[in-house]
């Protein structure tokens, strides 16, 4: 791919864990990638420079996505560092403050999840889509938003209420830019993983091995970011032609009805 024609790709949270492993991916397939997490750490230069590694270009682009008046900056520093974004990845995401009762939810917990995992997505799928409409696409790239929501917008776990509403938000957000961005030939999915070995379910690890030992999910075994990854990398190359505001459940199985 030439400069004027390279595939540009933004991933949020993406400095570990399946952020991370999405971008690998999509270094791999020839993708140029802006990175975020949170902050600027030595963790996120890094994994820009193994990104970089791939022969690919590669940019930090810290800032907190609850923060929405940062979100057109973040954009615009990607843009001018790597060129025009063809891809746009939500993953960023955050689990509740403690698990526990239904009843025992704290407001501070309940906002903290709809502020990053739904009302985030939600604007910065406003801002990818504001400035792809603004601008004339190249006939031989792929466009794409990802939504990377949980099992829990479709499963109801009580002891974590306040994650199932945001992520079931999430969900309804990739609905809408699907049929928002459809005339525009912009793909949109989202991509709900199950039981995935991530710094952020390390606490979980081991009763979620026992629930799949149990039978719990279809294939005997807990994802990975990487199976994520790959996943996000079929479909951000449009891998999956014809195809627009699915549900991609990348969760073994889990929830496949049976009696």
């Amino acid at each position: 791919m030439t400069v004027k024609t390279r595939q540009v790709a933004f991933i949020t949270g993406g400095a570990r864990g399946i952020g991370f492993e999405i971008a690998a991916k999509l270094a791999q397939a020839g993708f140029d990638i802006a990175l975020n997490d949170y902050q600027d750490s030595a963790t996120l230069q890094a994994s820009v420079a193994r990104l970089e590694g791939w022969g690919v270009n590669a940019v930090a682009i810290p800032g907190d996505v609850a923060d929405i008046s940062l979100h057109d900056r973040m954009l615009a520093r990607a843009e001018n560092a790597l060129g025009p974004l063809t891809t746009f990845v939500n993953n960023a995401g955050v689990s509740v403050t403690s698990r526990g009762d239904l009843l025992d939810v704290t407001p501070e917990s309940y906002d903290r999840c709809q502020a990053v995992n739904a009302r985030a997505t939600f604007f910065l799928c406003q801002a990818f889509a504001r400035r792809l409409l603004a601008r004339t696409c190249q006939p031989e790239l792929h466009y794409s938003l990802i939504v990377v929501s949980s099992s829990n917008a479709s499963a109801a776990s009580i002891n974590r209420g306040e994650y199932c509403v945001s992520k079931a938000g999430a969900a309804m957000v990739a609905k809408l830019f699907a049929a928002r961005l459809a005339q525009a030939g912009v793909q949109v999915f989202d991509i709900q993983p199950g039981l995935i070995v991530t710094e952020m379910t390390q606490p979980s690890l081991a009763m979620y091995q026992q629930r799949v030992d149990e039978g719990l999910t279809l294939l005997p075994e807990l994802g990975t970011p990487a199976q994520i990854g790959t996943i996000v990398t079929t479909l951000a190359s449009g891998g999956m032609p014809y195809l627009t505001g699915q549900v991609i459940s990348a969760d073994g199985g889990m929830l496949v009805p049976r009696f």
